[in-house]
């Protein structure tokens, strides 16, 4: 019985989005038309009524359909007035009452709006960001781009247990995974999820670990299995005073830094310089020549300085400014940007350069 809790929890789950899809074609069809609709005119509108075998199925599905819809706040009217039907009853959505009020954004509001939509580069979460703001555009929402020049954050999740426990944090569905201690050694773990968090470069779950009865903290790249639902989504609450990142943060700790040295480009890289210690002109301090480039490189170039806590992490930051960054040092991060710059070039030619050789 056991091996068939995930199955069945991925069954509940598709037929959770097919509710939703449903739903969603039923409030369509509703307030595409200002006419009063009969039965027979939504079951044939909306694509999931023609799986009912038979009309009494249909008639069933459709009352659920309808108490849902009043539920979440559809203002679902049913009428007759209208003599075309008789006295056949009919439906439709009070577009009027269903209508959002006139939005209204400050230029700072709008410009978090539009910032937001581009920190996923995750496929699964940048296609509702953008559509997010394509539907504020729609309605005569526009974000301010020119105060965004400079700050492109990126939020990046290449832990293959991602997707699955952000899903199962989202629909409160209780998951079972495979994970590797510190030591090593991998036990399997039963985890009601809480929360995801990002905390110094790295992705931790926050949950409830149900074998110890107890809070935990587990980090994604630790999780070494598929990760399988075990139960129903919604079949647990999460605590209302919950503080995800004060848990890992109790639970993790601050983690040490090392300064790191730059040579950057003037006009660029302005991100890493909002974050710098210290900025100082690059003309004379003989960077240049302990980047290896010839004299006069350093003209219009800076000394950067900043707090690295995570080499790898700042390592993908860096090397996506090209040769517009070069690590001075520590020589570890100055070697991670390397490989993955000869990574992207395609060659394992040996180099001299930092950000870029």
């Amino acid at each position: 019985m056991a091996s068939s809790a995930p199955s069945t929890g991925a069954a509940a789950a598709a037929r959770g989005a097919r509710r939703t899809e449903r739903l969603l074609n039923l409030v369509i069809a509703l307030s595409a038309t200002r006419r009063w609709l009969t039965k027979e005119q939504i079951r044939t509108a909306v694509p999931q009524y023609a799986d009912c075998a038979t009309t009494v199925a249909f008639e069933r599905m459709f009352e659920r359909d309808k108490e849902d819809l009043r539920e979440l706040g559809v203002p679902l009217e049913t009428g007759g007035e209208d003599p075309l039907f008789g006295d056949e009853a009919g439906y439709r959505i009070d577009r009027d009452a269903y209508a959002l009020p006139e939005i209204r954004f400050t230029p700072a509001e709008l410009a978090v709006l539009s910032l937001a939509s581009r920190v996923w580069q995750q496929a699964s979460l940048a296609g509702p960001a953008t559509r997010a703001l394509v539907k504020l555009r729609s309605l005569g929402v526009e974000p301010d781009e020119s105060s965004l020049v400079g700050l492109e954050p990126r939020v990046r999740t290449s832990e293959p247990a991602f997707d699955p426990l952000y899903a199962a944090t989202r629909d409160r569905a209780p998951v079972s995974f495979a994970y590797r201690r510190a030591g090593g050694e991998a036990a399997t773990r039963r985890v009601e999820p809480w929360a995801i968090v990002s905390w110094h470069g790295r992705w931790y779950l926050v949950g409830h670990d149900r074998d110890r009865d107890a809070p935990r903290v587990f980090r994604l790249s630790r999780v070494s299995s598929a990760v399988k639902r075990i139960g129903r989504p919604g079949s647990y609450e999460v605590p209302a005073d919950l503080d995800p990142r004060e848990v890992v943060a109790g639970t993790v700790g601050e983690r040490t830094t090392r300064r790191a040295r730059l040579l950057v480009r003037t006009g660029s890289a302005l991100a890493v310089r909002r974050r710098a210690v210290s900025v100082q002109p690059a003309g004379g301090t003989g960077a240049a020549r302990d980047a290896g480039h010839d004299a006069g490189h350093d003209a219009g170039e800076d000394v950067v300085e900043l707090d690295v806590a995570d080499v790898e992490v700042s390592a993908d930051e860096l090397a996506g400014y090209g040769d517009a960054v070069v690590v001075l040092d520590p020589p570890e991060l100055r070697q991670a940007v390397l490989r993955r710059l000869r990574g992207a070039a395609g060659t394992g030619a040996a180099g001299t350069g930092g950000g870029a050789a």
